[in-house]
């Protein structure tokens, strides 16, 4: 089997929830994404044979054409065919494994993945039973939150956050605990910045505003200057007495980003430059009330797919879905925090739902062009009782 790279990694700034991006829609999001990886990459879109795009909530009009949105507003060609996809949180990761099996099939050379998400869009909804056949008298019509019913496992009726406070009890982790680790995010994103870390994979947005043309290109979530004793004042969210705040959870966000996958043979044909090489991949499954603990066997299923072990591993990127969350898989899988979100997570740049995986994805392929080290795993946990995780490796 040929070796399949990634060519080319952009993403948007995390916009906040309502903030400078809530007006673009996912397709418009990803497209942003897309046409920044192809013009990075030098690559003619007309070259492009599938397109594959997560997106969670779908809150816009044309959410059901996104992927084949994406790939036609991009400039890819009317016969390459598209799939929108929907694996929670793990949606980003999962367009590059579709992509690579395709590649691997023989049904595609260069592909497309992404993932994209605009939350602040997520809409209050009235069930069709309720009003396509008319209202009753005096009941009126009860609305939905979209958004909300998003981030809660009907199966097990749990709230996501209460999937956190139960790795919380399990693993014995403190409210400090939490809010530490808030801190490191904030902080470690805030040094990143200023030493132009992202600027590798970053894709900046232009809006029109009442002032004229705005570019957007910096995550706007982030609160590098906050402290420990401010967030440590604020009320559990989810369980009296608990440790998920709005300070130490992920942001709820706006963005994308796209990952441009290319076989061996493709690279050779088109002059393409690697940014990695994808090695492996692994998704499974967990106990749904705990659903953050998804990418301990995910990680471990990847490397043991590649052949490999945690200590062959330089760094470890995994979604900050809860500082409970992290913290657990960080302890059930002992990683060194030296070599582990260094610079920031989700509770930091926020969780656009579908994107997250491509952000990660992306900053750890540009990673290479910037630090040293050999092998970059990404991952995330999702909800319902999964995880996903991918393995790059250094070209």
């Amino acid at each position: 089997m040929s070796n399949i790279f990634i060519v080319a990694a952009k993403r948007t700034p995390f916009g906040a929830f309502g903030g400078s991006l809530k007006k673009l829609s996912s397709t418009e999001l990803g497209t942003i994404a897309t046409k920044a990886a192809l013009s990075a990459g030098s690559i003619d879109p007309a070259a492009v044979d599938a397109v594959y795009f997560g997106n969670v909530v779908q809150s816009s009009s044309d959410a059901a054409y996104l992927a084949r949105h994406v790939g036609l507003k991009s400039g890819c060609p009317i016969g390459a065919p598209a799939l929108t996809i929907n694996r929670l949180c793990g949606s980003g990761f999962e367009t590059v494994i579709q992509g690579a099996k395709s590649i691997k099939l023989g049904e595609a050379k260069i592909v497309v993945c992404g993932g994209s998400e605009n939350m602040s869009m997520a809409p209050l909804q009235v069930d069709g039973n309720d009003a396509r056949w008319g209202v009753a008298l005096g009941s009126g019509l009860k609305m939905r939150d979209s958004l909300w019913d998003g981030l809660t496992d009907q199966h097990v009726g749990t709230p996501m956050g209460i999937t956190a406070e139960n790795l919380a009890e399990k693993y014995g982790i403190s409210r400090e605990d939490c809010d530490k680790l808030a801190i490191r995010s904030q902080q470690t994103w805030g040094e990143a910045k200023k030493n132009g870390v992202f600027d590798l994979e970053m894709a900046p947005v232009e809006i029109e505003t009442k002032k004229g043309t705005k570019v957007v290109d910096t995550d706007e979530h982030p609160r590098p200057d906050t402290s420990l004793e401010k967030i440590a004042s604020l009320r559990p969210v989810f369980k009296k007495d608990g440790v998920v705040t709005a300070a130490n959870a992920s942001g709820i966000c706006d963005g994308a980003g796209t990952i441009i996958l290319a076989s061996e043979e493709a690279v050779k044909e088109h002059g393409l430059t690697p940014l990695a090489r994808l090695a492996s991949y692994h998704v499974s499954g967990c106990e749904p009330s705990i659903m953050g603990i998804g990418p301990v066997p995910a990680i471990k299923g990847a490397l043991d797919s590649a052949g490999m072990s945690l200590a062959d591993v330089d760094r470890v990127e995994i979604n900050e879905a809860f500082a409970a969350q992290f913290l657990a898989c960080a302890k059930e899988l002992e990683l060194d925090m030296a070599k582990t979100n260094l610079h920031g997570g989700a509770i930091s740049l926020g969780h656009p739902l579908g994107a997250s995986g491509s952000r990660i994805t992306a900053h750890l392929a540009n990673e290479f062009q910037r630090a040293d080290g050999n092998i970059h795993v990404g991952s995330a946990c999702i909800g319902g009782g999964q995880g996903i995780a991918v393995v790059l490796e250094r070209v």
